[in-house]
């Protein structure tokens, strides 16, 4: 059984299959939730399919260079600051309505 995984190592398209179904998956959460975490989770789900296809691309594509670590890192730094005002404004919603169902975030327009 080693023997058969050392010698058939994953291809460009079995990781492909694999990051469209992760960003498959955030879709249908994000469009299905009424659970304001459940949207957040999804769209990280998503975001992290689509870092992970970049640095995929990179491996199968130009293996010598690094830039899509470095694009990586950015798709990080930005998941990172979009979960921080995503979770404060999930805060402020549940302070407010004592709920954090996503219909009604427009009552906090007051």
């Amino acid at each position: 059984m080693l023997e058969y995984v050392a010698n058939h190592s994953p291809g460009v398209m079995h990781w492909l299959l694999l990051t469209n179904a992760l960003f498959a998956i955030g879709l249908y959460g994000l469009l299905t939730r009424r659970n304001a975490i459940g949207v957040l989770l999804s769209a990280e789900i998503m975001l992290n399919s689509a870092a992970l296809n970049f640095v995929l691309l990179n491996k199968f594509i130009m293996p010598h260079k690094m830039d899509a670590a470095v694009m990586m890192v950015f798709i990080v730094s930005v998941t990172a600051a979009e979960t921080t005002v995503a979770i404060g404004i999930i805060v402020a919603l549940f302070k407010k309505q004592k709920s954090i169902d996503i219909n009604q975030m427009n009552t906090m327009r007051d």
